[in-house]
Formats: structure tokens, sequence, C-alpha cells
């Protein structure tokens, strides 16, 4: 049975902080505050874990690729840990009533979230931000990501191939069990190429010529990335160069995550030269041009 949520959903807050212009504003986005239930915890890697739980058919309806909650790890205010912690969607699978998070344990956020097991409840508010675009006619897709960007572009990956889009996936990693999401990306019907630190594979300057050679190939429409700033200016040349679209989903700290404390504020280049946006609710997916 999925876990229960709040009875109101709740948009995301709008108004920027009295005094600070951030440009772009953004739609209110349908959000909830839930208890989910654990229905899965398991290590991927040695790295690396997956955690599934049961949530609420408001949370999972609006959920779009690129878009995070916000997660209640246990253990909240022992020692530094304070605020919730912003985790990317990995997988939502509606059927079922699940969604997952694949994340990396780091620090004392995610060594609380760690210790969750079966039955456990975990405290979740999303989905929250804007998320990545697809246009119609677009026929191929490319991804490129490193680390746990590539659990923020799976679901990118599953939304184009739904939608008759060819994708490839190159995926970054120091070592080839670090590529996560090979298996899955392939089953969504994805073509997968892994680069690695430890092969030299995953050299920039080797990256740059992989994903040159693919685009002149099998032509692009959309190059998408995540988790690596030496993937991101790869790709933002490249899209400049060729005429690609690009879209960029950053990782950046968050305390409110709906715009209100200013916390995960950088600049972007806009209509009218370099500007602030926050991150959490004017992305975290930016157009590739736009970010510094």
């Amino acid at each position: 049975m999925n876990a229960p949520a709040s009875s109101e959903p709740i948009a995301s807050a709008q108004a920027p902080h009295p005094g600070v212009h951030c440009a772009v504003a953004s739609p209110p986005r349908r959000a909830v505050s839930a208890l989910c239930e654990v229905v899965q915890h398991r290590a991927v890697n040695d790295r690396y874990r997956l955690l599934t739980v049961a949530a609420p058919e408001a949370a999972l309806l609006d959920a779009a690729p690129g878009q995070f909650f916000q997660l209640l790890c246990p253990g909240q205010g022992q020692g530094t840990h304070f605020l919730r912690r912003p985790m990317s969607v990995y997988r939502v699978v509606r059927d079922a009533g699940h969604l997952a998070f694949l994340y990396k344990v780091a620090g004392t956020g995610t060594q609380g979230l760690a210790g969750l097991a079966h039955g456990d409840r975990l405290d979740v508010f999303g989905p929250l931000g804007r998320g990545f675009r697809l246009q119609a006619d677009w026929r191929h897709v490319v991804l490129v990501g490193r680390g746990v960007g590539l659990a923020t572009l799976a679901p990118l990956a599953e939304a184009a191939c739904a939608q008759g889009m060819a994708v490839t996936a190159v995926l970054s990693a120091a070592r080839a069990d670090y590529a996560m999401s090979v298996e899955h990306l392939r089953g969504v019907g994805a073509e997968v190429i892994v680069v690695t630190d430890e092969d030299g594979s995953a050299d920039p300057a080797r990256v740059e010529a992989l994903l040159r050679d693919l685009v002149g190939r099998k032509g692009c429409d959309l190059i998408a990335t995540c988790g690596s700033n030496r993937l991101l200016a790869i790709v933002r040349a490249l899209c400049r160069a060729s005429g690609i679209a690009g879209q960029v989903a950053l990782e950046q700290q968050m305390a409110c995550g709906i715009g209100m404390c200013l916390c995960c504020v950088k600049m972007f280049r806009g209509a009218a030269g370099v500007e602030p946006r926050r991150v959490c609710i004017d992305g975290p997916v930016f157009d590739v041009q736009e970010t510094l």
C-alpha cells in the first residue's frame, strides 16, 4: 500500500527574497509532503546505493526527468545534519507506486539514509524544480554523465525512448563497475557507451572526439549532461559549434528547495547579461549556453 501524503498539494514558492532579483520566473509546481515506506534498499556497488519507496500517486503523477525531491534523512539535528537533502528522481514506476533514488554515501545525511531498512519510513517533499524538456520532432538524444549524474539522466533516456527517439548514453566513471544504470538504459532501448579513467577513455579530449564523431555520424537534436563540469564544458562548446540544443542538470547544495532561502543562487548568462537565478526553482535543468 502506498504511504500517506499530505491532504493538499503544495505549490513551490515563487517570490524571491526582498531586494534580490532572480530571473526566469517558474510556474507553480505541484509538490506533496509524504511519509513513504521503504520497499527496497540495496548496495549497487561499494560506492552507490539504490533506495526504492512506496510513494503516493500525487508525488508520482507530476514527477518528471530532471526534477528532485527533498529528503528528510534519518539523524536530522545530530551534528551538522540539519537540512533536507535534495536528490534527483532516478525512476518512477507508476503502476507499482514506486519512487527510486540512486545515491552515493558521502556525508552525514546520506549516511543516515544508508541505514534505512525495508519497512522504515522516509519523509519526502516534491517533486520540485524544472526538469528536462523534449521536443516531439527530435530524433536522436545524446546523454553524457558521470557519477551520480547518471541517475539524473536515466529518466530522460526512458522518456525519450518512450517517445520513439534514439538515445545514446555516454557514461563516464572511474571504473567500469561504477558506471551505473548500464543495464537499465539498455533495457529501455538506449545505446550505451562506457568510458573510464581506468583505461583512459574518459579523458576529456577523448570524450570530446567521441562525441564529435557520434554527432557527425548519427546527427543529434539534444545533448544532455550532468555530474561533471569538465563534461559540461565539452557539451557547451560542441552544442555552440554545431547548433545543437544542450541541457544540463546542475548539482547544487540546497536548503529549502522552493526558492525562498537563496542558498542555491548561481550566476547565469541572460538576455540582459549576467544575472542570478535560483537553481532549485529556475532549474535544476538549464540551457548549457546559460551556464558560466
